[in-house]
């Protein structure tokens, strides 16, 4: 049986987190906020989620405990709003509308506990002409301008995965959402709702582009800027074995170093002179095919030329400087990013695995003093 959480692991310690069970950004959220030391306890839902992979390889489900209810259910709401009487944040990602269908809404959670946090997730936001339409990370990208910026300038935009959107835009403004308004709550004694969505968090993260956009440096055209590839020593260029080498050295004194070492100072001696860029380019094009990503990498160790080799995620964990910081941890056999940020007087680990469905009913419900979790439970986890 899962053990209870462990004191002392992480700034968050203490703080007591409800998770209705989803996909994408809010249970990224959850998991940050459990990484950070929060006692997280995620309420999935019989069958699981829509898109859910594995449970015992979902990674955003580490450091956690799950408990398995019915909001469809008679008993489920009741038995969540007990679990809200005793948190401090709420997070959930459904639909605007479809947490007050199911008795779990803001009114009603907030009723039950007023000092309560209630964190929303969704694309759209809980209002606007769209916030009933489903979507996606690449749908709320490119109504914000924010896919406009990625890709080359004759091709179409290059979807970024869903880091910018769902994670970037979406998980880390929600948690930063939810942890001011529990500091609000600690001060004053009230709890309220967090609106955070993905259009708002992917725009917010364009912030410095609108202001270069404004002061005239910056094209409203992709491929064509300083910092999105437009510009030839900041970039990322093929080796002659296939593998890529990423280029930034913006400032003079790093760039001096840069064309020294690729062997092209000479030939270019004015970085700036805009009608030579595709000049400059096609030769840090040819320099690069010359040799292995290996050979320019060594090349490259130990200067301030501001050039790295373009890993794979399975290459990652096993390059000196990531392995020397422990950047990438293992538990359970799963090679995974360990929590951040660090911190000196509360430090942060992988404590648990990834939370499997239902399988820490009895000691949340001890822990928690909800004791209804465990009849309820029972009959659950036997049909």
């Amino acid at each position: 049986m899962a053990k209870g959480p462990m004191p002392g692991h992480g700034p968050l310690t203490g703080v007591r987190v409800v998770e209705l069970a989803g996909i994408g950004p809010g249970p990224f959220a959850a998991m940050l906020l459990a990484d950070l030391g929060a006692d997280v306890v995620r309420v999935d839902r019989p069958g699981g989620a829509g898109l859910g992979i594995d449970p015992a390889s979902d990674l955003t489900n580490r450091n956690k405990r799950s408990v398995l209810l019915d909001l469809k259910s008679d008993e489920g709401p009741a038995r969540v709003l007990d679990l809200v009487e005793r948190a401090d944040i709420l997070v959930e990602g459904y639909r605007p509308g479809v947490a007050e269908r199911l008795g779990v809404g803001p009114d009603a959670c907030l009723a039950r506990n007023p000092q309560l946090v209630y964190g929303r997730m969704t694309g759209w936001g809980q209002d606007g002409p769209l916030a009933e339409r489903a979507g996606h990370d690449i749908a709320y990208l490119a109504l914000t301008g924010t896919l406009s910026m990625i890709g080359r300038p004759d091709e179409p935009p290059v979807v970024p995965a869903n880091l910018v959107g769902d994670y970037a835009g979406g998980s880390l403004y929600l948690v930063v959402g939810v942890l001011a308004a529990l500091q609000h709550a600690r001060a004053h004694g009230e709890g309220q709702v967090v609106d955070a969505a993905i259009v708002d968090g992917a725009a917010h993260l364009a912030t410095m582009i609108h202001g270069m956009l404004a002061a005239g440096s910056w094209q409203d055209r992709r491929g064509t800027n300083l910092l999105d590839g437009g510009c030839p020593f900041y970039g990322t260029y093929a080796t002659s074995d296939g593998g890529h080498m990423a280029v930034g050295p913006l400032e003079e004194k790093f760039y001096a170093e840069f064309a020294g070492l690729l062997g092209i100072a000479d030939a270019f001696p004015d970085r700036w002179d805009l009608a030579r860029w595709d000049e400059l380019r096609a030769a840090v094009t040819e320099r690069f095919l010359s040799r292995t990503r290996a050979e320019w990498t060594e090349v490259f160790d130990g200067t301030d030329a501001c050039v790295a080799p373009v890993l794979s995620l399975t290459e990652a964990p096993h390059h000196p400087h990531l392995a020397a910081r422990s950047t990438f941890v293992e538990r359970g056999g799963l090679t995974q990013p360990a929590p951040a940020p660090r911190f000196s007087a509360t430090p942060v680990s992988v404590r648990g695995g990834p939370a499997l469905p239902g399988a820490d009913t009895a000691t949340v419900a001890a822990d928690w003093d909800v004791p209804a979790l465990r009849p309820a439970e029972s009959t659950d986890t036997t049909s």
